[in-house]
């Protein structure tokens, strides 16, 4: 299930988001990656442990706590927190799939990743290539989205970045171990969730509101984890 929610920051943030990011102090990105991913990875980014980057993460973070739509599509459990990369000058990060096991720098907490999530920091029409593809059921989906915007998506999925042939890319992306494990069951339950949304909408006080709502709540009691 890939899902774009657009505006997860306003303009303004971004803004204040890039000041910091363009004076910040970057590294080689395969500092993190695995072996195959190294092998695929040229890009920049900042340490794990750069003040900047623990300041937006923190920030990320509190607002991905206040929206809805991530509490639906991708029922957190654990976050990993927020890391930030650049593409310039042909970077690229080839075919790969996100490590299924990450260790939070610092600390014993250990995170499966279930979910991937990139935040878009760059404007579109500010660089050349720089997609992220994402290989689906359906095929390739290729996405680049407005700054401020954000994509979640399996971390089970083979996926790449383009090359950035002009200009810079920013973002900021991280992982998400979600309460269920399965992307068809997250699926299933974020369709359910929508829908009473909509029929509450229309009218809240349909009896058969209450009965959906049992369903929904049965079938995460069902596939959850704690």
């Amino acid at each position: 299930m890939l899902i774009r929610i657009p505006e997860f920051i306003s303009k303004v943030q971004v803004a204040e988001c890039r000041a910091l990011l363009e004076n910040a102090d970057w590294v080689n990105g395969s500092v993190t990656a695995g072996h195959q991913a190294a092998l695929a990875k040229n890009n920049l980014q900042l340490p794990e442990d750069s003040p900047v980057a623990r300041q937006l993460g923190d920030f990320i973070l509190a607002t991905l706590g206040q929206s809805q739509e991530v509490l639906a599509a991708g029922l957190p459990n654990k976050i990993y927190p927020p890391m930030f990369n650049c593409y310039q000058g042909g970077g690229e990060f080839n075919y790969h799939v996100d490590n299924t096991i990450r260790r939070v720098a610092g600390t014993a907490v250990k995170i499966r990743t279930d979910v991937s999530m990139t935040l878009f920091l760059s404007e579109p029409d500010e660089y050349e290539g720089g997609e992220l593809i994402i290989q689906d059921t359906y095929g390739d989906q290729r996405v680049k989205f407005s700054a401020g915007d954000m994509v979640l998506y399996p971390s089970t999925s083979l996926h790449k970045v383009t090359p950035v042939t002009e200009g810079r890319r920013f973002a900021s992306f991280f992982w998400m171990q979600s309460l269920v494990r399965s992307d068809e069951q997250r699926r299933l339950l974020y369709d359910l969730d929508k829908s009473i949304q909509a029929l509450t909408q229309e009218n809240p006080e349909n009896p058969e509101l209450v009965r959906l709502a049992g369903v929904y709540h049965n079938l995460l009691r069902q596939w959850s984890e704690t």
